[in-house]
């Protein structure tokens, strides 16, 4: 059952089918290089064999007496070579051994050409090479038995490696064809997660407005009644407004993200202009926003603008929300070496251990409290990332959440030793931190 489902998971047998394709080529591959080889090694060896019978024809024409005996050639001794013989014959004639235990040859054995010919004497064959020497012709031959045997030997090994290496081929291609599926399945499941989450977020804001027009319309009202429905409409416009408008940015990031700016960016002035703006927020919800610049000097980094001051703005806005009413958020810039980085902590509830390995995954909401999209952190990320920033997740001294951002410290500026003290934008109150 296990088996079946797997096969019947489209990645993991898309793997399959491209194992067995490589297999396939690889076999093809393989009968190819294997059969090159093979008639390239055997041509060696009776180049081999064929060089020793010339040596054997010069021997005797220089020293005549040496023909009669084995022995008297240089390889004789030598195992892993057959001996060579000899004969003799007149032109056209029948030829006679001059070595003994040579084999009988017939006139049709050898050619008088003085072409390398082979000679199949029953179930054995011969390489026979002539020479013309006065009236009459000097036949040398070496069995090339030897020469099947390593071929044959040769043959055997190839035959039993064949299916071991298309076994290991085909395991190993589909192990990296699932490794690579891997992340595409992923990207699919959260992709069907994510159109899940997306429609029942979208469905929730017309849901309302449709009820809203639906109870409008189903009879006569009072202007209040009217108004109280207009106005629940419309802030569920705003709502459906704002998902839709932060679905389109993640999307044309996604698609085409543009390249950071190379020009040098304060962190500390867009956390102070992110702090000036979400003051009234703040304030709304009765939370103390202040911002803390920490070490010397400037603390650029080279980013776009827009996207530092809407990454600052979604962890501000995330701390304001959950911090709670009497809350503390606190804006943290820190210069330290070549790093500077942007912290944003809170005094809200926090965010559980279990929870952070998702909370940038979009619709993913870390708390049930709030009333986000949870495709800010999301947008945040995706800022993150484009500007070579890293995250580090931990709990807060105020008691809530610290979500802090990273990067390395633009070059080439000048220290100037400027440190700006601390800043409150509402009156303190208590309380506990961010979620997502």
């Amino acid at each position: 059952m296990i088996v079946r489902r797997w096969f019947r998971n489209p990645y993991s047998a898309h793997a399959v089918r491209v194992a067995i394709v490589a297999s396939v080529v690889i076999a093809t591959m393989y009968v190819c290089v294997v059969a090159a080889f093979d008639v390239i090694d055997r041509h060696r060896l009776v180049r081999q064999v064929d060089a020793r019978l010339e040596q054997r024809l010069d021997q005797v024409v220089a020293t005549p007496g040496t023909a009669g005996s084995i022995s008297d050639y240089q390889n004789a001794h030598d195992r892993d070579e057959a001996p060579v013989y000899l004969w003799q014959a007149s032109t056209g004639g029948l030829p006679s051994a001059l070595t003994p235990g040579a084999p009988s040859l017939s006139k049709s054995d050898w050619s008088p050409s003085g072409q390398s010919v082979v000679a199949h004497l029953g179930t054995e064959s011969l390489l026979l090479q002539s020479r013309r020497v006065g009236g009459r012709w000097l036949i040398a031959g070496e069995s090339l038995a030897e020469v099947d045997h390593v071929e044959s030997d040769l043959l055997a090994v190839e035959v039993v490696a064949g299916p071991v290496l298309l076994i290991a081929v085909f395991l190993g291609t589909l192990l990296i064809g699932l490794k690579a599926a891997s992340p595409v399945e992923q990207a699919r499941r959260r992709q069907l997660e994510f159109t899940a989450d997306a429609s029942h977020e979208l469905r929730t804001p017309l849901s309302v407005i449709e009820a809203e027009v639906s109870l409008a319309l189903s009879g006569t009202r009072s202007g209040d009644d009217y108004r109280d429905s207009l106005e629940r409409v419309s802030r569920e416009s705003r709502r459906l407004r704002n998902i839709v408008e932060d679905l389109l940015w993640l999307s044309r990031f996604d698609s085409q993200p543009p390249p950071p700016g190379i020009e040098p960016v304060d962190v500390s002035t867009i956390a102070t202009a992110c702090a000036d703006r979400f003051d009234a927020v703040a304030q709304r919800r009765d939370v103390t926003l202040s911002v803390l610049h920490r070490g010397e000097g400037q603390a650029r980094i080279n980013a776009p603008p827009e996207w530092i001051d809407r990454l600052t703005a979604v962890l501000v806005d995330n701390a304001c929300r959950y911090a709670g009413k009497g809350g503390t958020v606190l804006i943290i810039v820190t210069v330290a070496s070549n790093r500077v980085s942007l912290a944003v902590e809170d005094s809200g509830p926090g965010i559980a251990p279990e929870e952070r390995g998702r909370l940038f995954d979009r619709f993913h909401r870390a708390t049930d409290e709030g009333n986000g999209s949870g495709l800010g952190l999301a947008i945040a990320d995706s800022v993150v990332k484009a500007t070579g920033g890293e995250w580090r997740v931990d709990d807060a001294e105020l008691g809530g959440a610290r979500m802090e951002v990273r990067w390395h410290r633009s070059q080439g500026i000048r220290d100037s030793g400027d440190r700006t003290e601390p800043f409150d934008r509402t009156e303190p109150s208590p309380t506990t931190a961010v979620g997502a």
